[in-house]
């Protein structure tokens, strides 16, 4: 039998669910980081900081779900900009769930935690079925 994406059976969705968490953990320690230290240190917005801390996490979780995650491989750039769209609206609920919570008087880490757990779900899908769709 070959070894080719189409002789491998369909990898299991809670094998990529794990790895997608994995990665997800990895690029979401680069959103916080960046948005922490845009707010902390350099008094930023937090709507903004979020935004361009998401931004980072999405190239980090795009490049390394599609070396580990995802047995299906688009060709760079077709899959890229599928992957931007797909975090582009996860960007814009990122960023309406922080700005909720901070009108609501809440801390922005409080929004900031509900929207990482409430986006990761759509992200998993997203990326599933369109991004890396065989």
């Amino acid at each position: 039998m070959s070894d080719t994406p189409a002789s491998k059976p369909k990898q299991a969705i809670g094998s990529q669910f794990v790895r997608f968490l994995i990665v997800g953990a990895i690029a979401t320690s680069a959103h916080y980081t960046v948005l922490i230290v845009l707010r902390e240190v350099f008094g930023v917005d937090p709507v903004i900081g979020t935004v361009i801390g998401y931004a980072t996490g999405t190239i980090v979780s795009y490049l390394l779900n599609r070396r580990f995650t995802f047995e299906t491989r688009p060709a760079f750039g077709r899959g890229l900009a599928k992957f931007v769209l797909v975090n582009v609206v996860g960007a814009g609920l990122n960023a309406m769930i922080v700005w909720l919570a901070t009108s609501v008087g809440a801390h922005y880490m409080v929004g900031q935690v509900i929207a990482t757990g409430l986006v990761f779900v759509f992200n998993f899908a997203a990326a599933r079925y369109f991004v890396f769709r065989a």
